[in-house]
């Protein structure tokens, strides 16, 4: 482990100096300027200790240290509010609760139960979330052992013999995403571009488009229109396609869809919406279409006490390979 690499000398170094006074085998210091030396390196010594112990202590928890988090949160604000999309975007975030409130809390749970109207089979999962690092386990709502994963480099399902009509590499941070609107377009490789103002059943909002840099993510032919509200600067629509390669391997995408963001309720300081309906979008009309989903989004909840190794694969989990 890097942390034990890095602090063995120092540490050997301590017990060795230790071990020299009790025995009274080493010279002792004897002038005033040696003894006040010799306390001053031991008050390093034991400083630096406390440091180690203090740096271990943040390696065995999911929730970011607070020295973590405000770099990053500074960086993402410069980067993101250097074009007009992305002060739009910034302001949502505050307006939301703020960045770093949603990076300090640990890991995010919370139950996505998507109905697609007529036949299409509904997804109805429970998922812990790393919001640190994007990281998210998922288990059926009706069968706990049926779980899935995305563990920050690879996807993988625990199924057994139940046949589940899901991509689980695809679904396994797509809630995430969705729930995650505005906080998640902080992310790196997201690029925010002002869309103008837009009207929608009376309401006025300013438009950003989200967009993706070459080689971000699995899909970074997706794109997000964003609507945030002119007053309450809140997130209450967004429009998006889906270009997944399992999808569509030959490129192409999918028609574009518009989602509310609904029923906005407190999570302490955040704010997140419990309640979304998917239309097909009309590119003639430029107005929602066809009624396609809802999604009711409940049990959200932080959960700094998550097991560190609560995303890696267990036992007799198969590691999915591609896209599918």
């Amino acid at each position: 482990m890097f942390f034990e690499t890095r602090q063995r000398p120092m540490v050997f170094a301590l017990c060795a100096a230790m071990a020299c006074t009790l025995a009274g085998g080493c010279e002792q210091p004897t002038s005033l300027a040696d003894r006040q030396f010799q306390e001053q390196i031991q008050q390093e010594q034991t400083k630096k200790l406390a440091r180690a112990a203090a740096e271990a202590e943040e390696l065995a928890t999911l929730v970011p240290a607070p020295r973590w988090v405000k770099p990053r949160v500074e960086e993402a604000s410069a980067r993101i509010q250097k074009t007009a999309g992305g002060r739009i975007i910034w302001e949502a975030i505050e307006a939301h609760g703020g960045l770093a409130n949603f990076y300090a809390q640990g890991p995010l749970h919370f139950r996505f139960d998507y109905r697609p109207l007529g036949e299409r089979a509904a997804r109805d999962t429970r998922q812990i979330v790393d919001t640190w690092s994007s990281r998210a386990r998922h288990s059926l709502s009706d069968d706990a052992q049926v779980e899935f994963a995305w563990d920050g480099q690879r996807a993988w399902e625990l199924k057994g013999d139940k046949e589940v009509d899901l991509n689980a590499r695809f679904w396994a941070l797509t809630p995430y995403y969705f729930v995650g609107i505005p906080f998640v377009l902080a992310d790196r490789g997201v690029v925010l571009k002002n869309e103008g103002e837009a009207e929608i059943e009376g309401r006025l909002y300013d438009t950003v488009r989200a967009s993706f840099a070459p080689g971000t993510g699995d899909a970074p032919d997706d794109f997000y229109i964003v609507y945030v509200h002119k007053d309450t600067r809140l997130v209450e629509a967004i429009r998006y396609i889906v270009s997944y390669p399992g999808f569509f391997p030959d490129g192409g995408h999918s028609p574009e869809s518009f989602m509310t963001y609904e029923k906005h309720e407190k999570l302490g300081e955040l704010s997140f919406a419990r309640f979304h309906r998917t239309f097909r979008w009309d590119p003639v009309t430029l107005l929602p279409g066809d009624h396609l989903t809802t999604t009711t989004v409940s049990e959200l909840e932080f959960r700094p006490d998550t097991a560190i190794d609560a995303f890696e694969a267990p036992v007799g989990a198969r590691i999915i390979e591609g896209w599918k």
